[in-house]
């Protein structure tokens, strides 16, 4: 089933790996990231003298949605689904469940069998969980964001891609930008679930009723994933740059070296937060389906067993 944030999580993964230097672009007319016509982007002179496309803000990202509908076809909107569905599938799996679990652990470790968590162990479980599920899925990322910002041509399946990689760059690739993801997961799911968490007990605190309604859930799952995104943003660009080293041009480096070469090349705000509006309007979206779902499943699961 198609995730209906697809199109806003390929933009912001263009954003983010872009810069002023490279651009992921295939041997021969391929067009560059996203399959495009290099009639969107005005090239710049890069530090090395080749031509590269300016950053993409807000404004051109939608130009570029525009574009590949125009281009492609509206279904291209949704490159690269097939790749994220493999991948959050089980990490969504893994997270919550182990979310849970930690929550039992923690709770029993603390005294609060059966409470509410207090602050410090709900946003530990929350952090645990994130790190965990990351963990068991990171070369599912990997792939994802290969496919989400190199041509068509490149990569023709999901397969493809593991050995591609393989083959030409090392199975160690696999798990190239695995220690910011790490760092970067563990502020934002321990403020994801702590935020959401906090916000549930505060309306049954004040409100008098056990469960909120869908759509405050919803507002709650909003709340929980811009703030856990927005916290953990810069180390998700310099992730996101080494992922997608091998195809971009960039060197595989450090994380101290790539986020000063971000730095350097970029600058703080325009290099470290490049892309964070979109995920302003893509994290929201899919936090909050993802954590009312998970909740009204839950429910509807313990109903049917009683």
């Amino acid at each position: 089933m198609p995730s209906p944030s697809c199109p806003l999580m390929c933009l912001q993964r263009l954003i983010t790996v872009s810069s002023k230097r490279f651009s992921a672009k295939a041997p021969g007319p391929s067009p560059p990231i996203c399959t495009l016509s290099s009639a969107w982007t005005q090239p710049t002179l890069g530090i090395d003298g080749r031509p590269a496309p300016r950053i993409l803000g807000v404004v051109e990202a939608f130009r570029v949605l525009y574009f590949t509908y125009l281009n492609e076809g509206f279904l291209s909107l949704w490159r690269g689904n097939s790749a994220t569905m493999v991948r959050v599938v089980p990490y969504a799996a893994i997270q919550f469940s182990a979310h849970e679990e930690y929550k039992r652990l923690l709770g029993s470790y603390y005294g609060f069998r059966g409470e509410a968590l207090p602050p410090w162990p709900r946003l530990l479980a929350g952090a645990l969980a994130g790190t965990t599920a990351a963990s068991l899925t990171y070369p599912l990322d990997l792939v994802r964001a290969r496919m989400a910002v190199t041509p068509k041509e490149m990569y023709s399946n999901i397969f493809h891609v593991f050995i591609r990689i393989s083959r030409e760059e090392g199975l160690k690739t696999l798990y190239h930008g695995f220690i910011p993801t790490v760092l970067g997961v563990i502020p934002y799911a321990g403020l994801s679930f702590f935020t959401y968490e906090t916000l549930k007990s505060l309306h049954r605190e004040y409100s008098g009723r056990l469960q909120p309604y869908p759509f405050e859930r919803m507002i709650f799952g909003a709340c929980a994933g811009l703030i856990g995104q927005s916290a953990s943003y810069p180390l998700d660009v310099v992730r996101r740059r080494m992922q997608t080293a091998g195809v971009t041009g960039h060197q595989r480096t450090s994380i101290a070296r790539t986020m000063h070469t971000i730095m350097r090349e970029e600058g703080v705000v325009r290099g470290l937060y490049k892309g964070l509006s979109m995920n302003w309007l893509k994290g929201p979206i899919a936090v909050g389906i993802s954590f009312t779902t998970f909740d009204l499943m839950q429910i509807l699961l313990r109903h049917l067993q009683s």
